[in-house]
């Protein structure tokens, strides 16, 4: 018996042949589409989410590539938490109509700081975050005055060599935690004491090399860091002209009990010289025994020096 001899038999291998070909493209075909990710930026989805912040007054679009804030946002008056982190924008828009605002998150953006005054009329916001966006100095861009209920600011990774004066203003009171990190900082202004709620300050990977006294005065400071600064010992014989680079006030006259000092120039054996250090031991030690009585657990390192 052979194929080529039967009409029938030839069209019913070639039409085999067609159905194999159609089911192998078919297949390949599905594969490339689900192994692509489904497109989760668009403005349906977008949409969507607008849509659904209007029952949960909570709105997140991290990362959908936006240059500007869709204007359907500003009409979510009741609206309570914003995350508007990692995408392109350079300007907030008309974010100030969001009165009821408590938590907004602008990381990651190109925002400077006259792009960001809209904030000022956010008067019930309690957390900010700026980090990784392009604030600079003040002196050469206008910093807006800040909501006085904020309890939580960021503005790591920015280009600040100064600390703005409407980040230590009085009328902060009830500001809780400050990060600073990763600017270009090399000092702290005397202002730093009108944050008197402030309890954790982060000033790593910048250019500080001492602590002002005023930073003594901020009663319930329970936490400091400053990684990677410049703060060192010339010598431990303390004067006027060689002052302690962290002030006994600060060790002494505040609830210190968190102090990190990794990547700095200086020892252990150093900072146990420090006038008032003992009193931050002792303090750490009655944190320890709480800790082991089923208290907060703190890290019992030294500073991060060696």
């Amino acid at each position: 018996f052979c194929c080529s001899c039967h009409p029938i038999a030839v069209c019913s291998l070639q039409h085999l042949h067609y159905m194999v070909l159609l089911y192998i493209s078919k297949t390949a075909t599905m594969g490339n589409t689900s192994s692509q990710p489904k497109n989760k930026t668009g403005k349906k989805v977008v949409s969507q989410k607008i849509e659904n912040a209007k029952k949960t007054n909570i709105l997140s679009l991290t990362e959908h590539k936006l240059e500007e804030i869709p204007d359907e946002v500003f009409h979510l008056t009741s609206l309570r938490t914003l995350d508007i982190s990692k995408n392109k924008l350079q300007r907030l828009g008309n974010i100030g109509r969001l009165t009821e605002l408590k938590t907004l998150n602008c990381d990651d953006n190109s925002l400077h700081s006259g792009a960001i005054a809209p904030i000022s009329k956010l008067a019930k916001l309690q957390s900010l975050s700026l980090g990784k966006n392009r604030l600079e100095d003040p002196a050469n861009q206008s910093f807006p005055t800040l909501p006085s209920k904020i309890k939580t600011l960021k503005i790591h990774h920015n280009s600040f060599s100064s600390i703005p004066k409407q980040i230590v203003d009085p009328k902060l009171r009830l500001l809780e935690k400050l990060d600073l990190a990763s600017n270009n900082l090399a000092s702290i202004p005397a202002g730093i004491s009108n944050l008197v709620a402030l309890t954790e300050l982060i000033l790593d990977n910048n250019a500080i090399v001492s602590i002002p006294n005023e930073l003594g005065q901020v009663k319930k400071l329970k936490a400091l860091s400053l990684r990677n600064n410049y703060i060192q010992v010339k010598s431990t014989s303390f004067t006027d002209a060689n002052p302690q680079p962290i002030p006994a006030s600060v060790f002494e006259d505040t609830l210190l009990i968190d102090l990190n000092l990794h990547g700095n120039p200086m020892t252990n054996t150093q900072l146990n010289t420090f006038e008032g250090f003992d009193a931050f031991l002792e303090r750490r030690k009655k944190k320890k025994t709480t800790a082991l009585t089923g208290g907060a657990l703190v890290s019992m390192s030294v500073c991060g020096l060696e």
